[in-house]
C-alpha cells in the first residue's frame, strides 16, 4: 500500500528525532544477520549498486570506465547535491575521504580546501573544463562563488596530475559538470527556507530537438546569516550573503561523428565580513566561464577535441554601503586545448597540445603602500603532453608525461607512471608514482608583498592502494607521500619584498617566499556496505602535513579526521545521516593556537509528495556544536532547511 503524502509528512518529525538516530547506532553494531539476502536488500542495492560502466575524465582528460582507473577518484552525483540544502561546494567536498576544509565564517566567506593535506592553491577546478582560479594573494579557486545548485556532477581526483594537467595540479583535481540537455523538454523549480532567514530558488530547463541540445539553469539565495566573529572588538552584526547564478549548456550534433558544444556560467555574490568593532566590510566576487569545443570521431580508432576557454575571476572589497572600494582584483584564464586520442585494441595513445595565457589586475593599497596604485601583468604557459593507457586481463597500465614552458619561468618536464593488478576479480592492488609543480601567481611576485625572484614550488609523490569491491560491497586502503620543495609561504615581520622595483620595507608585516619544504605522508581507509535496506559509508585519513624545516604540522589541518553516514527508506521517506570528524588543529606554522578537535551530524530525508513533486529537509549540526575552523571564526549552530522541487515528468 502507498502512503499518502500528508501521511509522509507526519513521519518525518519521528523519523529524524528518534528512529533514524537509532538506525545509526544500531549499524555500527550490526550483527551479519543484517546482511542476508532478501527481496527487500535486493532492491535497494540495485539502487545503490556503482554503475560498472560509469565514465570519468578527471584522471587522463579521456572518458574511462571508473573500474579502469588507477588513479584515486571519487564521483559526486546530482542526488547527493540535492540533498545538501543551501551549503557551499566545500560542504559537500568535506565528505569526501581525502578532504578537509576550512572558512572564515559562513558559506560566502572565505573557503580553504585541502586534498590529502595541501594547500588549497594545489588543487584545480574546472567547471565543464574551464579552468577557474583566482591569481590574487595565494591563488587557486574562489570556492565560495562557486554555485553548488547549478552542478550536475562532480568528479574529485586525489594525487599529483600535472603530467595531465600542468601547472597547479600538486594535491589533486576537481573537474565539476552542469547538466547535458537530452529528451523532451524537462523544466523544474525549487524553492526552499531556512534558519538564518536562508532562501533559495532554482529554475531549470532541458532537454533535445533533433541534433539540438540544451541544458539553462538560474539560481538566486540569500541569508542573513550569523555573526562570524564573536571575539571583543569586532562588529557584532549577522554576517550574510546574497548570490545570483546562471548557466546554459548548448550543444549541436552535427552528425554522428562530430559535436560542438558551448557553455557559459556566471556567479555573482555579495558577501559580509568584520573588520573591526563598528566596520561592516563587504566582498562582492564575480566568477564566469566560457567554453566552447568541438568533438571529432575521425574513425573508429581516432578522435579529437579541440576547446577554447575562457575562465574570469573577480572581486571587489570594501565598507558596506560606501564608495570607492578597497581593493579590486581580476584575474582572466584563457586556454587553448586540441587533444587526440589514439585507440588500438587495449591500448589508448594521447597527445595534446595546451596554449594558456593569465592576465591579472589589481587595484588598492597592496600595490602602493597607502595609497591606490594599479597593477596589470600578464603569463602565459605553454604545455604538450603524452599519454598511454593499456588494460589487458588483470593488468592496467597509465604513463604520462608533460612538458611546460611559463614565459617567465622556462621549462619544467613532469611526469606520473602507475599500474594496477586484478588480484582476484574482487582484489585490485596499484602503485604510482609522479612530479609536480606550482608556478607562483602575479599577486605574489607583484604586489607590495611580493618578490619577483620566487621559484616554483615542486613535487614529488608515491602512493599504493588495495580496494575490494564485489557487489555492493567496498573497501579500501591507499597510503602516499607528496614532498614538496621550495613550498611558498607568507612570511611575516620586516621586509625588503623585492617586487621588480626598490626594496620595500613593510614594518611588521611581510612576504612572499620560497621558504619552506613540505611533506605530505597519510593513509585512507574507505568502507561502504549494505547492510539490509541500509547503505552504510565511511573513511579515516590519518595523515601528518609537515613543513620539514620546523617539523611542525601544517596550519588548520587536522592528523586524523574521517566521515560516518548511512542511507535508508523509511516509512516512504529516504533518509540520510553522516558524521564529519575531526581531530585538534593548529592555527598557524608559528603559533600554538590550537582548534580543538570536533565532530559534527547532519540529517537529510526526502520523500516524492506526487510523481512531480519532492521534498527536501536537511538538519545541520544537530547537536548544536560549537567549534572553529579558523580561530576567532564561528560556524553555523543547529540550522534547518526544507525545500520542494517541481519537476513534471
Amino acid at each position: 500500500m502507498k502512503t499518502a503524502p500528508h501521511a509522509r509528512l507526519a513521519v518525518l518529525p519521528t523519523a529524524l528525532a528518534a528512529a533514524f538516530p537509532m538506525a545509526f547506532l544500531a549499524l555500527l553494531a550490526a550483527s551479519p544477520a543484517l546482511s542476508q539476502t532478501t527481496q527487500t536488500a535486493q532492491a535497494a542495492q540495485a539502487v545503490v549498486a556503482p554503475q560498472l560502466k560509469e565514465m570519468v575524465v578527471s584522471a587522463t582528460r579521456s572518458a574511462q570506465p571508473i573500474g579502469d582507473v588507477v588513479a584515486d577518484v571519487t564521483v559526486i552525483d546530482r542526488e547527493t547535491i540535492e540533498r545538501a540544502g543551501p551549503v557551499g561546494l566545500a560542504d559537500i567536498l568535506v565528505r569526501v575521504p581525502g578532504i578537509q576544509i576550512t572558512r572564515n565564517g559562513g558559506t560566502g566567506a572565505n573557503t580553504s580546501v585541502f586534498v590529502r593535506g595541501g594547500e588549497s592553491r594545489h588543487t584545480p577546478v574546472f567547471i565543464d573544463g574551464v579552468r577557474v582560479e583566482s591569481q590574487a594573494t595565494a591563488g587557486g579557486a574562489s570556492w565560495s562563488n562557486i554555485p553548488l545548485s547549478l552542478i550536475d556532477r562532480i568528479e574529485v581526483l586525489r594525487g599529483p596530475s600535472s603530467a595531465v594537467y600542468g601547472s597547479d595540479a600538486v594535491a589533486g583535481v576537481i573537474q565539476i559538470f552542469t547538466k547535458r540537455g537530452e529528451g523532451p523538454f524537462s523544466p523544474s523549480v525549487s524553492v526552499g527556507y531556512g534558519s538564518y532567514n536562508t532562501s533559495r530558488v532554482e529554475l531549470a530547463a532541458s532537454g533535445s530537438a533533433g541534433a539540438f541540445d540544451y541544458a539553462l539553469g538560474l539560481s538566486q539565495g540569500q541569508s542573513e546569516g550569523f555573526n562570524a566573529r564573536t571575539i571583543a572588538g569586532q562588529n557584532p552584526d549577522a554576517d550574510g550573503y546574497k548570490s545570483l547564478g546562471a548557466n546554459a549548456k548548448l550543444g549541436l550534433q552535427l552528425n554522428p561523428d562530430h559535436r560542438i558544444e558551448a557553455n557559459v556560467m556566471q556567479s555573482h555574490t555579495d558577501s559580509q565580513y568584520d573588520g573591526g568593532p563598528t566596520r561592516d566590510y563587504r566582498r562582492i566576487a564575480d566568477l564566469q566561464t566560457l567554453g566552447l569545443q568541438w568533438e571529432a570521431k575521425w574513425s573508429d580508432r581516432y578522435t579529437t577535441r579541440l576547446a577554447l576557454t575562457q575562465g574570469t575571476d573577480s572581486g571587489e572589497e570594501g565598507l558596506n554601503g560606501s564608495t570607492p572600494q578597497i581593493s579590486y582584483d581580476k584575474s582572466t584564464i584563457s586556454t587553448l586545448l586540441f587533444q587526440n586520442e589514439y585507440r588500438l585494441g587495449a591500448h589508448l595513445l594521447s597527445a595534446a597540445l595546451e596554449s594558456r595565457r593569465d592576465v591579472f589586475r589589481l587595484v588598492g593599497s597592496a600595490v602602493i603602500p597607502g595609497g591606490a596604485g594599479v597593477l596589470n601583468k600578464d603569463r602565459s604557459l605553454d604545455g604538450v603532453s603524452l599519454g598511454y593507457g593499456w588494460s589487458g586481463g588483470a593488468h592496467t597500465v597509465q604513463l604520462n608525461a608533460r612538458h611546460d614552458r611559463d614565459s617567465e619561468f622556462g621549462g619544467k618536464t613532469t611526469g606520473s607512471a602507475a599500474y594496477a593488478f586484478a588480484l582476484t576479480p574482487q582484489w585490485k592492488v596499484s602503485a604510482s608514482a609522479g612530479t609536480s609543480f606550482r608556478v607562483p601567481t602575479l599577486y605574489q611576485r607583484f604586489s607590495i608583498y611580493g618578490t619577483s625572484t620566487l621559484k616554483p614550488e615542486s613535487g614529488r609523490s608515491v602512493e599504493a592502494a588495495l580496494k575490494y569491491s564485489q557487489g555492493t560491497s567496498q573497501y579500501g586502503i591507499t597510503v602516499y607521500r607528496n614532498r614538496l620543495t621550495n613550498l611558498l609561504s607568507f612570511v611575516t615581520g620586516n621586509g625588503p619584498c623585492i617586487n621588480g622595483g626598490p626594496p620595500i620595507v613593510l614594518s611588521n608585516r611581510g612576504c612572499y617566499a620560497n621558504t619552506a619544504q613540505a611533506e605530505y605522508t597519510g593513509l585512507t581507509l574507505t568502507a561502504a556496505e549494505t547492510l539490509g535496506n541500509v547503505r552504510v559509508h565511511g573513511s579515516l585519513d590519518l595523515q601528518n602535513p609537515k613543513n620539514r624545516i620546523t617539523n611542525r604540522t601544517l596550519q588548520r589541518r587536522s592528523r586524523q579526521y574521517g566521515t560516518l553516514g548511512a542511507e535508508m527508506p523509511l516509512g516512504g521517506w529516504q533518509l540520510a545521516t553522516d558524521l564529519v570528524m575531526a581531530s585538534h588543529a593548529f592555527d598557524s606554522d608559528a603559533s600554538n593556537v590550537v582548534l580543538p578537535g570536533y565532530s559534527v551530524m547532519n540529517f537529510s530525508a526526502t520523500t516524492a509528495l506526487s510523481p512531480d513533486w519532492k521534498l527536501v529537509a536537511k538538519l545541520e549540526n544537530l547537536t548544536d556544536k560549537i567549534y572553529q575552523t579558523a580561530n576567532t571564526y564561528a560556524t553555523a549552530r543547529r540550522n534547518l532547511y526544507v525545500g520542494v522541487t517541481w519537476a513534471p515528468r
